[in-house]
């Protein structure tokens, strides 16, 4: 727990290094499943003075603190939602970075438009519907996760495949085999929406050729993947 404790911390505050978060606009939690539990971010605590004990431990079956003198992220729930659902996902991250945001507002999936896109993820990353009032009414923050389940179809094969998603009208949340994993992602989700509205704007004619992209998501995933050195790059997830 110790281990898992450094390691959100580390992610959190590399939130506002990285360019992802206004004040305190973003979170990241690990989960333990042996244990049960996931550790997050408190709510509303400024990255410049978060430290390891301001971290928050939530039991996975029931949302019930654990551990922790703060009250959790008020996305708590959403990383909840996304633990119970998909087995395979170690690591949550929710950021409100422009460009991945400006997507989530025009209810537009950000497009694969090319390489850099396809080296991480196998796909359009795709945004929910938008949620229902009875939604919004109750539970809205475990909704906000379910939405995500939904568009996925709770196939967690996809969402290794495609570690992210934008929820319409809110933001990105990414997801990964651990929080380092999952906060990568975020910063990749943010550089490809970048890139995409840029594309855009030329008003692109043709799709990149799926063979070109495939053979980019494979380089780095999946049985054949050759991308890196084993000793000297984090493993992938």
């Amino acid at each position: 727990m110790a281990s898992l404790h450094e390691e959100v911390l580390e992610a959190n505050l590399a939130i506002p290094q990285v360019g992802l978060a206004t004040l305190t606009w973003g979170n990241v939690s690990g989960v333990d499943r042996e244990a049960g539990v996931f550790v997050i971010k408190p709510s509303g605590v400024p990255y410049e003075s978060l430290t390891l004990e301001d971290l928050v431990t939530v039991r996975l079956s029931d949302g019930a603190v654990v551990a922790g003198h703060l009250r959790p992220s008020t996305d708590t729930e959403t990383h909840r939602s996304l633990y119970l659902a998909f087995p395979s996902i170690g690591g949550v991250t929710h950021t409100h970075s422009t460009h991945a945001v400006a997507f989530a507002q025009a209810h537009r999936d950000i497009p694969v438009l090319g390489t850099t896109h396809a080296d991480t993820f196998n796909g359009p990353i795709p945004v929910t519907r938008d949620l229902t009032p009875d939604e919004c009414a109750t539970d809205y923050e475990y909704n906000t996760g379910r939405v995500i389940v939904d568009l996925l179809h709770g196939d967690d094969q996809r969402a290794l495949e495609v570690p992210a998603a934008l929820v319409a009208g809110h933001g990105p949340f990414t997801w990964g085999t651990n929080a380092r994993k999952s906060l990568e992602h975020a910063i990749i989700c943010e550089a490809v929406a970048d890139i995409a509205l840029h594309t855009l704007s030329l008003n692109p004619t043709d799709p990149p050729p799926p063979h070109l992209l495939q053979r980019h998501y494979t380089r780095k995933h999946g049985p054949n993947a050759y991308y890196g050195n084993p000793d000297k790059t984090p493993t992938s997830g």
